[in-house]
């Protein structure tokens, strides 16, 4: 039984995400906990919350064994972007976008 978490409007770009997202794809709980927990990059440990939650949602909700749960899909989506202004040379304003990030982690049981 699939089972998921969401976090939803991350001051962190997606782009720099994915990179995390796609260390873990795949691989059991525990072996998730284990990467994230030793990977530098700083969107690392937001996505372990979503895969905690997603793992507590299979526990409390469903009944599931923590111990036989993977990672079965980590979507990371474009969120709204704040757009902001920096100087520029000649009196001009540039302008630079502050990205978000929406991330979907999927839990499911090996067995199923």
């Amino acid at each position: 039984m699939e089972v998921w978490a969401k976090a939803k409007y991350l001051r962190i770009a997606p782009r720099k995400v994915r990179l995390v997202a796609n260390a873990i794809r795949g691989k059991d709980v525990e072996a998730a906990f284990a990467i994230l927990a030793f990977l530098p990059n700083r969107g690392a440990p937001m996505v372990a919350k979503v895969v905690k939650s997603a793992v507590a949602n299979a526990e409390n909700n469903y009944g599931l064994d923590p111990a036989e749960l993977y990672v079965s899909r980590v979507a990371v989506d474009d969120g709204p972007r704040l757009k902001r202004m920096r100087a520029k040379g000649r009196g001009r304003a540039g302008r630079y976008m502050k990205r978000m990030s929406h991330v979907t982690v999927v839990v499911d049981e090996r067995g199923a």
